[in-house]
């Protein structure tokens, strides 16, 4: 690694003061020797150059050189002439057992690693993140981003972005969205806070949520100060007639292009329903535009913002596609909100300038399309795999919601214990997520697995399900 790499360790503080008393260039090497024996300079760190660190330390010289010597003689350090000083001391089996743990942990000992199978529902496909594409744009957005743009990002996000992504959202997701109607947050979970906010702002007490739903979203509403209302979901999506049983409700949260546990999208007959029931009630409905990049049987079906853009604020990120290392969502508000949704209301959390810049150029160049366009392809033919194991392995379970996403719904007999399933799977490295942890009235009698295969190997998703039909029929 450091034949790789330069190390560079001149920021490392030394503390001449924790030393014993004695001659201040061996008061030095003893603060060096404690810093590396302690593992805060690993092998192969470059220390700075004597002229360097006397300055640092204000001290001359001579008392760097002296120091430097002195632990090359120990065995400490190595120098080259025209390269750096750097560290060469590892401790031995049992020697200093309080040093540097992390060093001698076994990378495969990570909590990732232990899981055989990862079949959660939550992950992309972080192998694929287009870490090429991603480094040439931020260098090319480091490079030629004006100064000022380098500084904290305005309230809403930066111009740049919001033009950018307001193009993306009408072209593709068939949005009315203006850049001055687009809100640059952290993800859907901070926009939904802040529209949650802006509703408690406006005299809003509750919203309703669908049941199965999103518990991100749910936890968004709660810590914005709103009681949640559970309502009912079938295989047309949310049941819109439920909400004219909840009177003084005036708010809802959606997922119109995919419902977040059935996998359905929100059916025709049910959309203008509920823009009619908002617009009734003088409401607001906040859509999720949960995994709408990955519909593979049929296009997904425009956001309902796009022909109602006075009574619905819509929820994305770029999670789903590029992963959640990039950070960046969005809410497209109704005008009269904007302001609410962008205000200050503790400490303004926005993605970085340079980040947001980045994406403008990856946009623009080409490169997230592409991008996208390889990842659906990638997920379909994933999702095959997977529907086609199911159908080998548990032939007696019908499965629902392939059609889009990156996870389907196993169905499960009433009465069946998941919890047991859960913790047998979990003793057999499969990382799983239930139908329970989605409701907020759980509902005994319809259980159900959800099987993710966005962070799967394909060669590994028939071994997967073979454990996975193991468990279940180990559990009775």
């Amino acid at each position: 690694m450091a034949g790789r790499q330069a190390n560079l360790a001149w920021e490392t503080l030394l503390d001449l003061s924790a030393t014993r008393p004695g001659p201040l260039h061996m008061r030095l090497a003893a603060a060096i020797r404690a810093a590396i024996r302690a593992g805060r300079l690993p092998v192969g760190a470059a220390l700075p150059p004597s002229r360097m660190l006397a300055a640092d330390l204000s001290v001359s010289r001579w008392t760097v050189t002296e120091a430097y010597g002195q632990l090359i003689t120990e065995g400490y350090l190595a120098a080259k002439t025209g390269s750096a000083t750097r560290v060469t001391w590892s401790p031995r089996p049992g020697d200093e057992p309080g040093a540097g743990p992390a060093r001698r942990v076994p990378a495969q000992a990570g909590p990732s690693a232990a899981l055989g199978f990862d079949l959660s529902s939550y992950q992309p496909d972080l192998r694929a993140f287009p870490r090429r594409p991603w480094v040439q744009a931020i260098r090319a957005a480091a490079e030629t981003a004006p100064f000022d743009r380098l500084s904290y990002s305005e309230p809403g996000g930066l111009p740049e972005l919001r033009a950018v992504l307001a193009e993306h959202l009408n072209r593709s997701r068939g949005a009315a969205a203006e850049p001055g109607t687009i809100c640059v947050v952290m993800g859907a979970g901070q926009g939904m806070s802040r529209v949650c906010r802006a509703l408690v702002a406006d005299g809003h007490t509750a919203i309703g949520m669908e049941n199965p739903g999103s518990s991100r979203l749910w936890q968004a509403a709660q810590e914005a100060g709103l009681d949640l209302v559970p309502l009912p979901v079938d295989d047309d999506g949310l049941v819109v007639d439920a909400l004219d049983r909840q009177p003084g409700l005036r708010a809802v949260c959606v997922g119109a292009a995919r419902q977040i546990a059935l996998g359905c999208p929100l059916a025709p007959h049910r959309r203008p329903a509920l823009v009619d029931w908002a617009r009734r009630v003088d409401g607001l409905v906040i859509e999720d535009d949960y995994f709408s990049e990955f519909s593979y049987d049929r296009p997904a079906p425009p956001v309902l913002q796009g022909t109602a853009r006075d009574r619905v604020a819509l929820l994305g990120s770029m999670s789903q596609v590029l992963g959640p290392t990039v950070g960046i969502g969005w809410v497209v508000a109704p005008r009269r909100w904007v302001p609410a949704v962008r205000a200050e209301h503790e400490i303004q959390v926005l993605p970085p300038a340079l980040n947001q810049l980045a994406l403008v150029q990856l946009m623009q160049s080409g490169a997230y399309d592409r991008h996208l366009r390889a990842s659906r392809q990638r997920y379909r033919a994933r999702r095959n795999v997977l529907i086609d194991a199911l159908r080998r392995h548990l032939p007696e379970y019908r499965v629902r919601g392939a059609e889009a996403g990156v996870a389907v719904m196993l169905e499960m007999p009433p009465g069946t214990d998941l919890p047991a399933i859960l913790r047998a799977a979990a003793r057999r490295g499969i990382e799983l997520c239930n139908l329970y942890e989605m409701q907020l009235q759980p509902e005994p009698s319809d259980p159900g697995l959800l099987v993710g295969y966005g962070n799967i190997k394909d060669t590994a998703i028939d071994g997967a399900v073979a454990a996975l039909a193991d468990v279940i029929r180990g559990s009775g």
